[in-house]
C-alpha cells in the first residue's frame, strides 16, 4: 500500500522553503497565521514558485473569522482565484459555509469553475459544518478533491472516531486529509486508525516557521509500514 502523502501549511516564504527541502509532497501557501490562513500576496506565490519543486496550494479566504462571506468579499475570491490561477500554481484551497451551517453549494460552485482544472481542498470550514457527513456528499457533487478536516474536534487526535468514518463514507470518492494538531507525537496513532491518503500539519513548534527537523520526523513516521 502506498504510503500516506504530507501536507504543509505555510504561512510565510520562509516556511514553504523550509518545507520544500525537508520531503513535504504538497505546500498549502498562506498569510495570517493568527487568523488561521488568509491569501498569500502575489509575490511571495511567485518567488515560492521560483524557489520550490513540489505541489502548490494557495488559501483563498479574505479574512479570519467565520466562513459566510459578504457580496464584496466573495467579489475578492473569485478576483484572487482568477490572478493567482495565471501563476500555475497547483491548485487552491478554499470553502464557504451559509449561514446556517451547510455548503453553499452556488458560491462554492462559482468558485470550483474559476478555478478548473485545477484540484481543489475544502478547507476547515468543514469542521463549522452542521453535519459532517451530508456535507461531505455536497462537496462530492461540487466537484471538491479534498477536504481538511479535524473531524470537527479540536484536533485530529480527539476527532478519530468521526474522520474514520468520513473517510469510509468517502470511499475514495474525495480525500479525507486529517489536519489539526497532528504532531510527529501522534501522527503514528492516526495513521493507524485512520486510513488516510494525505495528513496535514504546520510543523510548527516554537517559532511562527515549519520546523525542518519536525517535517522530517512526520514524513519518516509516514513512510514506517504498519
Amino acid at each position: 500500500m502506498k504510503a500516506p502523502g504530507l501536507e504543509i501549511a505555510c504561512f510565510n516564504l520562509e516556511s514553504a522553503l523550509i518545507a520544500g527541502k525537508a520531503g513535504a509532497d504538497r505546500i498549502e501557501l498562506c498569510s495570517g497565521l493568527a487568523e488561521g490562513g488568509t491569501t498569500p500576496d502575489a509575490e511571495t506565490i511567485r518567488l515560492a514558485q521560483e524557489q520550490l519543486n513540489v505541489e502548490l496550494f494557495v488559501m483563498i479566504r479574505p479574512r479570519g473569522g467565520d466562513f459566510t462571506y459578504s457580496a464584496d468579499e466573495f467579489a475578492l475570491m473569485k478576483k484572487s482565484i482568477a490572478q493567482i490561477k495565471k501563476m500555475n500554481v497547483n491548485g487552491f484551497v478554499f470553502g464557504i459555509l451559509t449561514k446556517n451551517g451547510n455548503v453553499n453549494k452556488e458560491q462554492n460552485r462559482e468558485l470550483l469553475d474559476l478555478a478548473s482544472p485545477y484540484p481543489c481542498t475544502f478547507h476547515r470550514a468543514f469542521d463549522k459544518a452542521a453535519d459532517p457527513f451530508i456535507a461531505l456528499e455536497d462537496l462530492i457533487a461540487l466537484g471538491f478533491t479534498t477536504v481538511l478536516t479535524s473531524g470537527q474536534q479540536t484536533d485530529a487526535v480527539d476527532g478519530m472516531s468521526i474522520l474514520s468514518g468520513l473517510v469510509k463514507q468517502a470511499d475514495g470518492r474525495i480525500t479525507v486529509m486529517p489536519g489539526g494538531g497532528i504532531r510527529s507525537s501522534n501522527i503514528s496513532v492516526l495513521k493507524q486508525k485512520i486510513n488516510a491518503e494525505f495528513f496535514h500539519s504546520s510543523a510548527i513548534l516554537e517559532k511562527e516557521q515549519a520546523d525542518a527537523a519536525e517535517i522530517k520526523l512526520l514524513k519518516e513516521k509516514l513512510l514506517e509500514k504498519r
